[in-house]
């Protein structure tokens, strides 16, 4: 059970580093005083540097099987979940406002709506809702294995 929840996490980190990548790709500081991003660099900061700090620590814990590390990695995952529950929050008031106005698909590169939207505007969907579906498959699995014992 611990190799799946670092397969999991593993693939839950791909999806979220995909759609960090699409963040910074839009991001554009001189263009946030008219549309602010609704998720802050530091929250966006915090969430990779734990996750990413969090499956390195998994990973100590499935090769050395330290009972300590895997707590730890739980305690991470209590906080990474909070961040990316408060970032998807968040984006949902995004993706209504894009899904409202009927921008589906890729705006224009001219219009000046695009280059007003916030980065998040670009994330897809499925990439969001899997991502989401990851990260719940691994705290499950983290969860079951940390306090079931299950190596």
């Amino acid at each position: 059970m611990s190799v799946a929840a670092l397969i999991s996490w593993f693939v839950t980190a791909l999806g979220g580093l995909y759609l960090l990548a699409i963040w910074l790709i839009e991001y554009d500081p001189e263009f946030q005083s008219a549309a602010a991003t609704r998720l802050p660099v530091p929250v966006i900061a915090s969430h990779v540097l734990l996750a990413l700090s969090g499956l390195v620590v998994w990973a100590i814990y499935v090769i050395t099987d330290q009972d300590r590390a895997a707590w730890t990695a739980m305690f991470m995952l209590t906080a990474i979940v909070a961040l990316g529950l408060t970032m998807a929050v968040r984006w949902v008031a995004v993706y209504r406002v894009r899904a409202a106005a009927g921008t589906a698909a890729a705006p224009d590169a001219g219009d000046a709506a695009a280059q007003l939207a916030p980065p998040e505007r670009h994330f897809p969907l499925p990439v969001v809702i899997g991502h989401g579906i990851f990260a719940g498959v691994t705290v499950v699995l983290v969860l079951l294995t940390v306090l079931g014992g299950g190596s």
